[in-house]
């Protein structure tokens, strides 16, 4: 019989290590994509299309966590405007492959995921009205030939519009009602390990999430919403060499999503149509500015940002 150690399949002769790590398979066996900042071009986003689920908002919406009845109709035209303004952008749009119908809040795609440089990290929805809805970002990032680096699990509770990178080695990620302290130590030994560190913001009590109160535009330029963003988060922020420059206009900010926005690269940002003293100030920051009237949607609770999940940025670490 012949020595198992002189097989292949025992790590005899023709056995092939491997050796690469997960972030160097990444554009060969798995599909590029991955972030490490928020401002870098963005190349690829994942949405899905509202269907006939924006119905729920028509009974009890607050029972559906949203704000006041929907046009679904018009709901679908304001999503499909805002996806050609990314295609017109140079982004990729991908859809979600979801069941028919979906949950009512199904399509604010950043809450279900966020990308690091190893793949995804699969959110765990904080509520029951999402639950489960991870599933279906799951199936589509297997399907897309995403890997997924982490599945938050036990008690643990994340929403990715919970998670911002302000530098290829710093995440600031928040803890309040739609992410928790499991969820920060399970994401924390992740990134630890590709030496990211993850500091923990607090958010305060009555705001859904980090994305509500920061954006970060530039490698040297954030916005903040004054009263809502902590000292921690803005000292840290200085220290990083970011200038944070306060919005003008909270009405515009509440009424309108006018701090709802997506960066598409270095100073180029997509925003609601509609909030011409943001957008003024934002131009005067030197942003230009692809604005969309999706105003429609906002009456779910979110708009570009919530709506649009991110699944690649170039990277800067690499540049």
């Amino acid at each position: 019989m012949k020595n198992p150690t002189e097989n292949a399949a025992y790590g005899g002769p023709g056995w092939q290590p491997r050796t690469a790590s997960l972030a160097e398979e990444i554009g060969s066996l798995w599909a590029p994509c991955g972030i490490d900042s928020e401002y870098a071009p963005l190349r690829q986003v994942l949405l899905h299309r509202p269907g006939p689920e924006l119905a729920a908002s028509h009974g009890d919406f607050n029972a559906a966590q949203m704000l006041a009845p929907l046009d679904v109709g018009l709901a679908q035209a304001r999503h499909d405007a805002m996806a050609q303004a990314y295609r017109d952008a140079g982004v990729e749009v991908v859809y979600l492959d979801a069941p028919t119908p979906a949950t009512p809040n199904q399509m604010f795609m950043a809450d279900l995921f966020v990308m690091s440089p190893v793949g995804a990290i699969l959110a765990r929805p904080a509520s029951r009205v999402r639950a489960g809805e991870e599933r279906w970002t799951a199936r589509t990032l297997a399907a897309l030939g995403m890997p997924i680096a982490l599945s938050v699990g036990g008690h643990g509770v994340f929403e990715g519009a919970d998670l911002m990178w302000v530098r290829p080695d710093q995440v600031y990620l928040a803890r309040g009602l739609r992410t928790n302290e499991d969820a920060y130590y399970q994401i924390a030994n992740l990134l630890g390990a590709l030496d990211v560190h993850v500091q923990q913001i607090e958010l305060p009590f009555g705001s859904m999430h980090l994305m509500g109160m920061l954006r970060i535009v530039d490698e040297d330029l954030a916005l903040g919403w004054p009263t809502r963003l902590s000292h921690r988060a803005v000292d840290g922020l200085r220290e990083a060499g970011y200038r944070v420059a306060w919005i003008p206009d909270e009405t515009e900010a509440r009424e309108r999503y006018a701090f709802n926005i997506v960066t598409l690269g270095p100073r180029h940002i997509l925003m609601p149509a509609g909030c011409p003293r943001t957008q003024a100030f934002y131009e005067d920051l030197g942003i230009r500015c692809v604005t969309v009237d999706i105003g429609e949607l906002g009456k779910a609770a979110g708009l570009a940002g919530c709506l649009t999940g991110v699944l690649r940025r170039d990277r800067v670490a690499a540049g």
